[in-house]
């Protein structure tokens, strides 16, 4: 685990959303701990450099600006290690696990449209001559992951859904830049204005837009909670009757140990359609919150699949706008 100085600690707790929507962004961030702008920009890149930071950045609601899902193959032990890297070689892959299950390598794939998100699919099981498991979202809960790593844990909203109607053509570049990570400069959105043909006055007001229209469902500092101590972490899945699923969920989200809840739709060969995360320091730990989730009165008869994660193959910002598809390895 990444040790953290007192710095390091307040700017990744304090500001994994709600990042200041002014000139200087970070200016403000340092004000309020009480450093200088300087400082502040070289601990984000340090904490960057040494992986305990993704990005300062944004996440977008899944399926408003493009398409997504969650994917597994079952890989034998033997082809693991190859399925990962061609896995990983695609652009649209923001996320890829090694978990503990008969399906054991998952991945987040995006794309900015279905066809292209079919494509994906397609090329990784041609590539990996395995079955990719597709299981698309079909109602959020809480999906976002943000939480604060000292104190206790508080109980997550309930998600509200987003009004796509504030989009415009230009809005799918920019959220790409802020999904990928702010420049860690003086002035970040002046610098994706320049980029993207736009003044920083415009790139403001279209991100205030697309926060207040739940597009954009968190602006801030993204940690990589693996890196800081969080190494025990599993996603679960729950069986439960299709009617039962909406109040189970809501009963999850006010569960201080779950840290993300949504509801997929199922495909052969898998029959769990409720999934948490439970984000935790030790196994103990992560075992014993998914316990007390599952004595929930709402969780009544439904045996938890738990699939802790082994490793991480890849993480990054989703794929909004179109990149090229990079050639598996040989």
């Amino acid at each position: 685990m990444t040790l953290l100085t007192p710095l390091d600690l307040k700017v990744l707790d304090e500001f994994q959303r709600d990042l200041p929507l002014v000139s200087r962004p970070f200016a403000a961030m340092a004000e309020k701990i009480g450093v200088t702008e300087d400082v502040l920009l070289a601990d984000l890149g340090r904490l960057r450099a040494a992986g305990t930071m993704a990005r300062v950045g944004a996440t977008c609601r899944p399926n408003t600006v493009g398409v997504s899902t969650l994917a597994a193959i079952a890989a034998p032990d033997w082809q693991v290690e190859e399925v990962a890297q061609i896995v990983g070689a695609e652009p649209g892959v923001n996320h890829s696990y090694l978990r503990e299950d008969e399906w054991n390598i998952w991945l987040v794939a995006t794309a900015p449209d279905a066809e292209e998100l079919a494509a994906m699919l397609a090329r990784i099981s041609e590539r990996t001559g395995l079955r990719v498991l597709s299981l698309p979202l079909k109602r959020a809960f809480n999906v976002d992951l943000g939480f604060k790593l000292a104190g206790p844990r508080h109980t997550l909203k309930l998600d509200q859904p987003a009004d796509t109607s504030v989009i415009e053509p230009g809005d799918r570049a920019l959220l790409q830049c802020l999904t990928d990570g702010l420049p860690l400069v003086s002035q970040p959105f002046a610098e994706i204005g320049a980029r993207l043909g736009m003044s920083e006055a415009q790139v403001l007001a279209r991100i205030e837009v697309l926060l207040g229209a739940r597009i954009i469902t968190r602006l801030g500092v993204i940690v990589r909670h693996r890196a800081l101590g969080w190494r025990s972490n599993a996603m679960v899945a729950w069986k439960l009757p299709p009617e039962r699923i909406e109040a189970a969920g809501n009963a999850l989200i006010r569960h201080p140990g779950v840290t993300l809840c949504y509801e997929r739709h199922l495909s052969e060969g898998w029959e769990n359609a409720l999934f948490c995360m439970v984000h935790a320091k030790s196994r103990s730990e992560a075992l014993a919150a998914i316990e007390s989730a599952r004595q929930l009165p709402e969780m009544e008869g439904a045996e938890p699949r738990i699939l802790f994660s082994v490793r991480c193959f890849k993480q990054t910002g989703a794929m909004i706008d179109r990149k090229p598809v990079l050639e598996a390895a040989e």
